[in-house]
């Protein structure tokens, strides 16, 4: 395979991993940190998702010269002025812990009758050096109870804007497809096989 077609994932998140690997196909070999040998933790100490995933991408090709996608994700409620955003994976502190982050969110979620939000993914895609960013946004509502076992993060309660089914409850199949990471990643591809 030709080294344009591989690109290394900037993240030590094997879910993530799985996830996209499944929306490529076979189109493109996709290289993990570890495979290009990469045991950094690259923090993530920009203030927005777009500037961390960007941070990632450029670290990983900078130090290795790999093509390089990166993203950043993070749930926005709007009662709580976009919390916990781009402290989605930390939200209950370090570290990083799903359970936890869901009953924080929960907790401060409580006294508010607006449940909406939206899970948002930035792509960062560098290819031989040029710079480009992707979005996916997707809306929908918390719920005080968690449902599904699927999925990671925020999923259980999480139910997208028209459905009744909660992301982690959705297959792979059902969720790729409108996650906000999905939409990103849809869009990534739409510009790669240009």
């Amino acid at each position: 395979m030709n080294k344009e077609k591989t690109y290394c994932l900037a993240t030590n998140n094997q879910h993530k991993v799985e996830e996209l690997q499944q929306m490529l196909g076979g189109i493109f070999e996709l290289k993990t940190l570890a495979d290009i040998g990469c045991q950094d933790e690259i923090e993530e100490i920009e203030s927005t998702l777009e500037g961390n995933s960007l941070l990632k991408a450029r670290y990983i090709f900078d130090r290795y010269g790999i093509n390089c996608i990166a993203d950043d994700s993070g749930l926005e409620v709007n009662a709580l002025n976009g919390e916990p955003g781009v402290f989605s994976a930390r939200y209950a502190g370090e570290p990083s812990n799903p359970e936890n982050n869901m009953a924080k969110l929960l907790s401060k979620l409580e006294s508010f009758d607006d449940k909406s939000a939206s899970f948002r993914t930035s792509i960062t895609l560098i290819e031989n050096g040029e710079v480009r960013q992707f979005e996916g946004i997707v809306k929908g509502e918390i719920i005080a109870e968690k449902r599904g076992s699927g999925g990671f993060g925020y999923d259980p309660i999480f139910i997208p804007e028209g459905l009744s089914k909660t992301f982690a409850e959705m297959s792979p199949e059902e969720k790729n497809p409108i996650s906000h990471r999905g939409l990103a990643i849809a869009k990534l591809i739409d510009y790669l096989k240009k």
